[in-house]
């Protein structure tokens, strides 16, 4: 079973199964296993992709580390950005393996191991980042949590919006036609590339750390990418034009492997505790981080901004390629996630 707690707007999804059944058999309420009662300090890895200057690592897994740490409970975090520990999909395998503890992950690369998640990532599947946190709010996200956890052994302990992604190029894109001749960058993913396609654009695979590059040298036109990431590696240097498109929320999963099990119920407790106030936190840092980075390019002239995108073009040519080109399962989470738009 999964229980969902909101705490000021935004979703904290987990599974108390593992609790239920380590307090049973632990003693003084305590777990069994090297996490329980009295035991040593536990030590837990907590690996993401973010530059240490961004909100997801900020507001989001600093303050995990930092509330565990205020807690006192014989636990420690330790935080290792930037990809230190492997790209996304080496560090979806770490912990489902246990080498690495917890992590801070895309939808898409989460269905990897588990193909249903990345419909997360869907184009326009989301309205926005309040629309994201009413779905993981609701019934209609039991299952997808759910099934993840028993095909992975692992936990989903919360869940935030870090962003809209924006089309930037070196000139505007307001409607679909205006992709055609663009060799935009897309993320090297099944549902990244099929967005592609829905949004009639050129895909070109690139990695996120060789983008500055490829833009430079013209290897692509242009790229998508959340705010806070296009200003993350200077990208206003090498593009001219930012398309407020919104055509993506930049959902992150805070996940746990199997170290879970091994926590007493109250380092559970407290790790829970530790997500719950990160995930109430990013949201607002990236909205204000936004708010910001467009301020100075609007001012400095760095990117223009087009705010007057066709959305409802692109929505409506989305949503019809998705439904035509998910399987029965992937069309079953989109319409679960459309159910719960305003």
């Amino acid at each position: 079973m999964s229980v969902r707690r909101m705490r000021g707007g935004i979703l904290v999804a987990y599974a108390i199964a593992p609790v239920l059944a380590l307090a049973a058999c632990g003693d003084d309420g305590g777990a069994g296993g090297k996490g329980g009662g009295d035991s040593a300090d536990v030590k837990i890895s907590l690996a993401h992709s973010y530059t240490e200057a961004q909100p997801q690592h900020r507001c989001g897994a600093q303050v995990i580390a930092d509330e565990v740490e205020k807690a006192d409970v014989g636990m420690t975090v330790e935080v290792f950005a930037g990809s230190q520990l492997g790209g996304d999909a080496d560090r979806i395998s770490s912990v489902v393996s246990g080498d690495i503890d917890m992590d801070i992950q895309g939808a898409s690369a989460l269905g990897a191991v588990y193909e249903p998640v990345s419909v997360l990532d869907a184009a326009y599947a989301f309205d926005d980042g309040e629309h994201l946190a009413r779905y993981f709010d609701s019934d209609a996200s039991t299952d997808l949590i759910e099934g993840f956890a028993k095909e992975t052994g692992v936990h989903t302990l919360g869940a935030w919006s870090a962003g809209m992604r924006q089309f930037t190029a070196n000139q505007p894109i307001r409607t679909p036609d205006d992709l055609d001749g663009l060799r935009m960058r897309f993320p090297n993913s099944p549902q990244f590339l099929m967005n592609a396609k829905a949004l009639g654009a050129d895909a070109v695979e690139v990695a996120y750390e060789e983008l500055f590059l490829a833009l430079q040298q013209g290897t692509v036109d242009g790229q998508e990418n959340p705010i806070v990431n296009i200003a993350a590696i200077s990208l206003d240097e090498v593009q001219d034009v930012i398309s407020l498109s919104s055509h993506q929320a930049n959902s992150n999963l805070v996940i746990i492997g199997e170290v879970w099990d091994e926590l007493s119920t109250e380092q559970q407790e407290v790790l829970q505790s530790a997500v719950n106030t990160a995930v109430d936190q990013v949201p607002g840092c990236v909205d204000d981080d936004e708010q910001k980075t467009l301020a100075e390019w609007e001012e400095n002239g760095a990117l223009e901004v087009v705010d007057d995108v066709e959305v409802d073009a692109f929505r409506t040519q989305v949503d019809a390629y998705l439904r035509d080109n998910f399987n029965e399962e992937q069309l079953a989470v989109y319409e679960g996630i459309r159910g719960t738009a305003e």
